[in-house]
């Protein structure tokens, strides 16, 4: 095993709404890092200045840094013909913010897929205006020395790994987020319909050398139904500890975000819990995350993992 390092963050608004609630979660399990993206289910890039600001100085107090900035820019409930100098106002905030927050990297998407009204994706899906815009909008951060990532979500980017290896090919300093469970819940649209899902361990084989931040999901989605259901690390499809383990051996050195959708699921509203419900799940999914940790040899101490008699 390589050296490496995992740092252990969290999607804390699925434990709360709360900027204070989220510190709790993370404090609880002994972790310093947040992947900041919604504060009382406003985006970090939109909150008015004053609740950013305190937001901003809340962290502080705590000792908790920013690992990454979980933007909406682009993202799957956006249109590739939206009002593109909104999505760019949207990113010149989105830069500042992550200047006062003191971080770099920041996760984007590439739109919504154009289907038709059966769900199929259109032949047309307006690539050269999809490219463009991501090229200018990426170019906000790059121009700032910043890392835009992109998200294997239900997005262009995330139809499949050709679409994701064009994206990066038209989108200079594009990297890539990479989401252990999305493409247990993403059709592969390059199957006869009923579409079946996408493979992890293929996606992740074929573009691990462009990742550089990695989400913590897990789940399937029924292709039948659509229905999707999600699983604490390692009890679903999404080959999350054989992911984990090419990380160590690779020496990944980089950001493990939890996202467990279970209690919350941010592109579903219908799914929520009391906030003591997702506090609890938030809590849980992070202990087997770092179990899954310990059983690949790593040790956690505050909130990172090292290999075993790895720097102290």
């Amino acid at each position: 095993m390589e050296n490496c390092t995992f740092r252990l963050a969290g999607f804390a608004d699925e434990a709360s709404d709360s900027a204070e609630g989220q510190i709790r979660a993370l404090k609880t399990l002994g972790w310093s890092w947040i992947e900041a993206r919604n504060v009382d289910g406003v985006n970090v890039h939109d909150l008015p200045e004053p609740a950013f600001e305190a937001f901003r100085e809340a962290l502080e107090r705590a000792g908790i840094g920013v690992c990454c900035l979980g933007s909406s820019i682009a993202n799957w409930g956006k249109s590739v013909d939206e009002d593109f100098p909104a999505s760019l106002a949207a990113a010149r905030r989105a830069a500042d913010r992550m200047e006062a927050l003191g971080t770099r990297l920041v996760r984007i998407m590439s739109y919504a897929v154009r289907v038709d009204a059966e769900g199929t994706p259109l032949p047309d899906q307006k690539k050269r205006q999809r490219f463009e815009r991501l090229r200018e909008l990426c170019g906000v951060f790059t121009d700032r020395g910043m890392v835009p990532v992109h998200e294997n979500c239900f997005n262009y980017g995330g139809m499949g790994v050709e679409n994701t290896l064009e994206l990066l090919s038209e989108v200079p300093g594009l990297k890539l987020v990479f989401d252990t469970g999305n493409p247990t819940l993403t059709p592969d649209f390059s199957r006869p319909r009923p579409w079946p899902n996408q493979d992890s361990w293929v996606s992740w084989t074929a573009l691990r050398d462009h990742v550089v931040h990695i989400h913590i999901k897990d789940g399937r989605r029924d292709p039948g139904t659509g229905e999707e259901t999600y699983v604490y690390p390692g009890e679903g499809p999404a080959r999350v500890r054989d992911i984990l383990a090419d990380c160590a051996a690779r020496g990944y050195s980089g950001w493990l975000t939890i996202e467990p959708h279970m209690a919350v699921v941010y592109h579903d509203p219908s799914v929520s819990s009391p906030e003591e419900a997702r506090r609890a799940v938030f809590l849980e999914y992070g202990r087997r995350t770092e179990t899954l940790l310990a059983s690949l040899g790593l040790v956690v101490r505050n909130g990172e993992a090292l290999p075993r008699g790895g720097a102290s």
